[in-house]
Order: C-alpha cells, then sequence, then structure tokens
C-alpha cells in the first residue's frame, strides 16, 4: 500500500492517561523519538490523582505543539479520546495506551500502509507483549459470531507468522492510526463503552461504511497489558461481556443478530468447559474471584445493557440505514475474520 499524495502529512498523536505514573515516561519518550516529522501531541488525563500529573506538566512545558486536556474524573478511554478528536488538526489519527512504548520508525510505518483514496482508514500496529518477551498481544482482531472478540496471534510466540503486510478486520486501538474522515463519518467512540471493545465496535462501524484496514507488522509496540486495569479486574470482565453484547445489537445485519442467542449459549458452554479444566479466562477469574462472581459478573452486564438499551436502538437505526454492505457481506467479513470459539475459550 502507498501513502496518498501528500509526503509528511500532520499525525495528530493521542495519549490518554488515567494514575500512569509506573509507565507514563516510558510512553512518551519513545513518542519523542518519533521519526515522522509533522506531528501533535494531545494529551488527556483522565482525572490522575497519581505523580503522572506533575509529569504531564513537566514533560508539556514550553513545547510547541502539545495539548493536555485536564478532566476532573475519569471518562473512559473512549469518552477522552473523542474529545481529543475534536481538538486534533491532523490529517491522521494514531492512538497509542499510556502503558505502551513504541519504536522510533512507529508512525513513518502506519503511514506507509494508509490510503485514503483505497478507504484504508485504519492501520494496526504488530503488539507484542512488554512481559514475556517475544509472545505477541495482537497483530489485528479476530470475532465470534456472537460479537465477542479477541486478538489475532494473542499469545503465540512471535516467529514472523504475522509480519506479511495484509488486511485485518480492525486494528487495536492501543496503537492505531485512523484517517480523519474515519473518524468524521463514524462519529468516533461511541461514550457508553467507557472502555473494552470500543476499538471494535469502531472498527465495524467503520467496515459498515465500507472503511478498510491494514496491518504494518513493522510498526512494533511493547505493551504492558492491561496494566491500568488488571487483565481479570471484575470490572474489565463485565464491560468486555456488556460491550461485545451492544456491539452485535447496533451492527449486527437482523439475520446474523436473530443468531446471536444460539452462538452466546455455546461460547458459554465452553467457557465452563474450560472453567473446570482449569484453563482459559474463565478459569483464571474464578481462580482470582471465586466461581460464583462469575455469575454475578454475566448478570452484572446484561443489567448494564438493559440501562443502555433505549440508546443503542436509536444509534442501530441509523447504522442500518446508512451502511453500504448488504448482510451477505457482512456475513461474509465475520466468518472470514472468525475465530474458533475452542481457542476463545480454552486459550488465555
Amino acid at each position: 500500500m502507498h501513502q496518498e499524495t501528500w509526503p509528511t502529512p500532520l499525525v495528530s498523536i493521542i495519549v490518554v492517561n488515567w494514575n500512569g505514573e509506573r509507565f507514563l515516561t516510558d510512553c512518551l519518550q519513545s513518542l519523542d523519538a518519533q521519526t515522522w516529522p509533522n506531528k501533535e501531541f494531545i494529551i488527556v488525563d483522565n482525572g490522575s490523582t497519581d505523580r503522572s500529573v506533575e509529569m504531564l506538566r513537566q514533560w508539556s512545558s514550553g513545547r510547541e505543539k502539545v495539548q493536555v486536556l485536564w478532566l476532573k474524573e475519569n471518562t473512559g478511554f473512549t469518552r477522552a479520546n473523542n474529545l481529543a478528536f475534536r481538538k486534533a488538526e491532523g490529517e491522521w489519527v494514531a492512538l497509542l495506551n499510556n502503558d505502551a512504548v513504541v519504536r522510533p520508525d512507529w508512525l513513518a510505518n502506519l503511514l506507509r500502509r494508509g490510503n485514503r483514496s483505497e478507504r484504508i482508514g485504519m492501520i494496526g500496529s504488530k503488539i507484542l507483549f512488554a512481559d514475556p518477551p517475544g509472545v505477541i498481544d495482537k497483530a489485528g482482531h479476530l470475532i465470534y459470531r456472537d460479537g465477542q472478540n479477541r486478538g489475532r496471534g494473542t499469545m503465540e510466540p512471535d516467529r514472523g507468522q504475522y509480519d506479511q503486510d495484509c488486511e485485518i478486520l480492525w486494528p487495536d486501538a492501543c496503537a492505531a492510526l485512523y484517517h480523519r474522515d474515519l473518524i468524521q463519518e463514524t462519529g468516533g467512540f461511541d461514550d457508553s463503552f467507557f472502555a473494552y471493545g470500543d476499538d471494535a465496535d469502531l472498527g465495524m462501524r467503520a467496515r459498515l461504511l465500507g472503511w478498510r484496514a491494514w496491518l504494518a507488522p513493522e510498526a512494533v509496540v511493547y505493551h504492558r497489558h492491561s496494566a491500568t486495569a488488571g487483565a481479570y479486574s471484575p470490572l474489565k470482565i463485565m464491560l468486555v461481556e456488556r460491550n461485545r453484547i451492544l456491539l452485535a445489537l447496533k451492527n449486527f445485519p437482523l439475520p446474523i443478530l436473530l443468531q446471536n442467542p444460539y452462538w452466546t449459549l455455546r461460547r458459554y458452554g465452553w467457557h465452563l468447559y474450560a472453567a473446570l479444566k482449569g484453563t482459559g479466562a474463565a478459569a483464571r477469574f474464578a481462580g482470582q474471584h471465586g466461581p460464583w462472581r462469575l455469575a454475578v459478573n454475566l448478570l452484572w452486564s446484561y443489567a448494564s445493557v438493559v440501562r443502555l438499551l433505549l440508546p443503542a436502538l436509536r444509534q442501530r437505526r441509523i447504522i442500518q440505514r446508512n451502511r453500504r454492505l448488504s448482510s451477505r457481506e457482512v456475513a461474509d467479513l465475520l466468518r472470514r475474520y472468525e475465530i474458533d470459539v475452542r481457542e476463545l475459550a480454552l486459550r488465555d
């Protein structure tokens, strides 16, 4: 893929911070080292109460092309980024988690794959775990038929198996590049998601509008996975399950949406099997919080969906009215990037 006519378009780099004093310095230093010359920084602090506030003040003092948005409370990943989108002046917008570190050529490699005229407006990084080293976090995303999604290649040793340029379903927003027009057409993230699954919802809505996504395997990122919320926190697990329901409810054409209960029950069955065998995320969560907390969290997820049901249905009407892909094309897309339910349940 070739970059469009401009040689060095402006890139708006957005970092959302919440109590990130442990890893913020490494993140910002890696962004300072970027070889791409034409960039601006927009940092959003989500009401931090630790030393990261002072760190950000020192880092931003006296710098040009730096904006810091100071929020009074934690508004979540979605709201914070949407506020930053309104301030961004770049043709492209790059998102990076505050617990991630990038190589100096990260931006340059992302931008080489972007192509507005071909509707390639989402570019994904090859994200590796900072610890353990040499293990893949995500190289794009895969999706299950009920809306649950997972990183492509998650927990696989990095043997170069994802080092080929290729189309992906959508990128992980931990470290991704989006075209400004895509953000404007989709409206950005859904604020009601708060965190987790938000990039999947944005990616799905962009896909329905005819946008495409590409992997930039040389754009390497080292990620301290779930360093902010914790990999198996009850809040995270609730949000993951709730938000996959919202994703399906808003984005799936009716013939696919009507099949959702079957695929969900099938997934729950495999999660139960995995928990009994002591493997997978369900077993890890039950080991930390107790088996009954799994049931409580599931009820919490569905209760939270009920509260958001009417706004989601209103959004669904707009999304389905404006989508450019037919129901058959959406079904083909989901099959092309489908994750096997056994991998989803049995692998951590």
